[in-house]
């Protein structure tokens, strides 16, 4: 079985595009476009590995990558940041809450296919 990416993203087009390319690479993947959702679907099935708009409709996404790694029964998710916040700030804040990566937009679909698989490759594997 695959590892599973949860994209949190409340772009449309960039869903379709990061869901596309997830499940090229052989991820599972579920998609939500709010925070308060994404924490709801990480209570129900844990995913490997996030992908986290900041800038989301309901919740930013640094409170929910900070709740994401407070949460001990989910230490193992990994968390990528994708944002068009890219001053140095926004992403030592971002690394700061805990997040594993900080990928600003636009970017690489290939670094950013690249980077999701090196993490997995970290992960235990799925039974």
């Amino acid at each position: 079985m695959s590892h599973s990416v949860l994209i949190v993203e409340d772009e449309p087009n960039i869903v379709l595009s990061l869901k596309f390319l997830m499940e090229g690479a052989g991820f599972s993947v579920r998609t939500t476009g709010e925070g308060a959702a994404a924490l709801k679907e990480i209570e129900k099935q844990p995913p490997n590995i996030v992908l986290l708009d900041v800038m989301l409709p309901d919740r930013d996404g640094y409170s929910i990558c900070e709740a994401i790694k407070a949460n001990p029964d989910w230490q193992d998710i990994r968390v990528l940041m994708l944002t068009a916040k890219g001053r140095d700030m926004d992403r030592e804040k971002g690394l700061a809450l805990g997040a594993d990566d900080y990928i600003t937009k636009p970017f690489s679909t290939r670094d950013l296919v690249d980077r999701v698989i090196e993490i997995s490759k970290e992960l235990p594997p799925e039974i």
